[in-house]
């Protein structure tokens, strides 16, 4: 997958350098080049609950996080549900509790997920927070670590799950964050090597937890942006001991930072609503920042060539491709490469492919294309049929873009300059979480369940 051609190469710089064996993987959140692109690889086109399915399994649990997988296993996170209560709250009382949040949630759904909401009674079970490990060539469960077990003190958004943090691997140890449940390391059979508490977490409108941490450099970096004393800190990756904190000005943010090495620095790059951020990953301290970002900011920024790019959908939109060479405040300067304002992702991560960009407009099934160099509109809102509401990121191989829709709905489009619709795709599944592709097959996690998809 590293092993790019000479053009590729040129369009799309590594964010993180890997071992060799996370080369034929995908390791993190937006894979090994968090782009979303799976480089020599052929997975199919067309598929179907009857054709393409090498293996369903049902995952316990719920969660929403992609799953990542290195070698031959494919690792999850999720969190699993007991019937045991907190202390003090009545059996009858916790069921009820629980009742009436399925009850919204499958309102939600049958809404689309267009108009949800958090807030709801919070929850009087315990869950357990853990990781899964499955056989790549089979689905069978190898292993299952629970990490803690805790009461989540928010209901979080009706279309939120308790495990909407991906997982990430430096080829060592595995990583995950289950954000105010703690920050872990544990080895490849599900051993716990150490555990971070950061805090509790008040998000906006209790709409609950969703970032993703990143690593380079042997340094773990985790946001922490809330309503109440937000910051970011990154953690030494073998031990876990903070290497260094910095205060944020911003209410609650879901986007998963982006590290890249730029003139033989690595970059921390964190999307906000008061500002874009870049901080130095040895010391913390800021490079620089930019105003001008939409709220409630998810996307996570994509790198092209020397440039950032952020995107932000909730309202407003705003899209920035600002040089990685910055220095300080560059908010409204000249320095800043292109700006669009007509259309921008809420939940979905940008793909970036071949000098393009893919994203939808806000969570609707409207596809846009831009150039990543100069921002100019290739492909202009078209919505795809099939697709009413979208969570995941768009993922590509082999000259194929894959946009899933929340409702199960895949809709496969060829890389170029007009659309043209290649297939689609429907799974008896709600999914949230974006794709995986690794070699010729597809992993496609359903809130329950999770695809191997192969010819």
């Amino acid at each position: 997958m590293r092993l790019l051609p000479a053009i590729a190469l040129l369009l799309i710089l590594p964010s993180i350098t890997f071992a060799a064996d996370l080369t034929q993987g995908w390791p993190q959140w937006r894979g090994p080049e968090f782009s979303g692109v799976a480089e020599n690889s052929n997975p199919p086109t067309t598929w179907s609950e009857s054709e393409n399915i090498r293996w369903k399994i049902e995952v316990p649990g719920a969660g929403s996080s992609t799953p990542i997988i290195l070698g031959d296993r494919v690792y999850v996170a999720t969190a699993i549900e007991t019937d045991r209560s907190k202390e003090g709250a009545p059996a009858e009382e916790a069921q009820a509790d629980t009742s009436n949040d399925q009850g919204e949630q499958e309102r939600g759904r049958r809404r689309g997920g267009r108009r949800g909401f958090g807030g709801g009674p919070s929850p009087t079970k315990y869950y357990q927070f853990a990781v899964v490990a499955y056989d790549r060539a089979n689905g069978t469960e190898v292993w299952r670590s629970v990490l803690t077990e805790q009461v989540p003190h928010e209901a979080g958004h009706n279309t939120n799950t308790f495990a909407s943090s991906s997982p990430l691997t430096d080829g060592d140890r595995l990583y995950v964050s289950f954000g105010s449940r703690g920050v872990f390391a544990i080895d490849f059979e599900g051993k716990k090597l150490w555990e971070k508490n950061l805090g509790t977490m008040q998000t906006r409108a209790q709409f609950g937890e969703g970032s993703s941490p990143a690593l380079a450099n042997g340094t773990l970096v985790v946001p922490f942006d809330h309503e109440g004393e937000s910051f970011i800190v990154a953690l030494n990756a073998k031990t876990g001991d903070e290497q260094w904190r910095q205060k944020r000005d911003e209410p609650t943010t879901w986007a998963t930072p982006l590290i890249t090495e730029y003139n033989g620095a690595y970059q921390v790059i964190t999307n906000g609503t008061n500002k874009v951020r870049s901080y130095d990953l040895a010391s913390g301290e800021i490079v620089w920042e930019c105003g001008g970002q939409a709220q409630n900011p998810i996307p996570s920024p994509v790198r092209y060539k020397d440039d950032v790019i952020v995107m932000t959908g909730y309202r407003g939109y705003a899209i920035y491709s600002i040089p990685l060479s910055s220095k300080g405040d560059v908010t409204d300067s000249d320095n800043i490469t292109w700006i669009g304002e007509d259309a921008a992702p809420y939940v979905p991560s940008p793909l970036l492919y071949k000098g393009q960009l893919y994203f939808v407009k806000s969570n609707n099934g409207i596809i846009v294309s831009r150039d990543a160099a100069t921002g100019d509109v290739i492909i202009d809102e078209t919505r795809l049929d099939g697709i009413r509401s979208i969570y995941a990121s768009p993922v590509a191989a082999n000259d194929h873009i894959y946009i899933t829709g929340r409702d199960g709905e895949t809709v496969v489009i060829r890389h170029g300059k007009s659309l043209e619709v290649v297939a689609s795709n429907k799974l008896a599944a709600e999914i949230d979480a974006s794709a995986a592709i690794v070699g010729d097959e597809i992993y496609l996690r359903g809130k329950h369940h999770l695809y191997c998809i192969a010819k």
